[in-house]
């Protein structure tokens, strides 16, 4: 499983002229599974993404979390995250978990991240057109 963690502003995602997912500031966290993501793996990513300290405190030093700074999050299922183009220039995604496995398991991840914060979405599958104001800019991966 890889997160790719954005620290932003006003963020927001659209399918088909209609918006399914802002915020006005926090997370944008794009999502990709692999084979052996499950249950654990999300749990442990939910928890290490919610104490990611990358927000600033009163003397301008990333030492706050999410939770400490406020804040939502807009999750985004994003398989490109398991692109590889070591054969060439055309990318293989032979490591994204298949369409019916990730969208269980991205379903089990915006439900365990709404446990400790508010969460929009994109659609899953769906062609999508992601505004992201970056703040910093701060982009972090995460993975197991």
């Amino acid at each position: 499983m890889r997160l790719l963690v954005q620290r932003s502003g006003k963020a927001s995602c659209t399918v088909d002229g209609k918006i399914t997912g802002k915020i006005d500031s926090g997370l944008v966290v794009l999502v990709g599974f692999t084979e052996g993501d499950n249950s654990e793996t999300i749990k442990y990513l939910v928890k290490k993404l919610l104490n990611l300290r990358i927000f600033p405190d009163s003397n301008d030093v990333m030492n706050l979390s999410i939770l400490d700074y406020g804040g939502s999050i807009l999750s985004i299922s994003q398989f490109t995250l398991y692109a590889d183009t070591s054969k060439g220039n055309r990318p293989s995604y032979v490591k994204a978990l298949s369409g019916d496995k990730s969208s269980k398991l991205y379903d089990e991840f915006n439900e365990e991240l709404r446990k400790s914060i508010e969460v929009e979405t994109g659609i899953f599958g769906a062609e999508m057109e992601i505004s992201i104001t970056n703040i910093g800019p701060t982009t972090i991966m995460l993975e197991r």
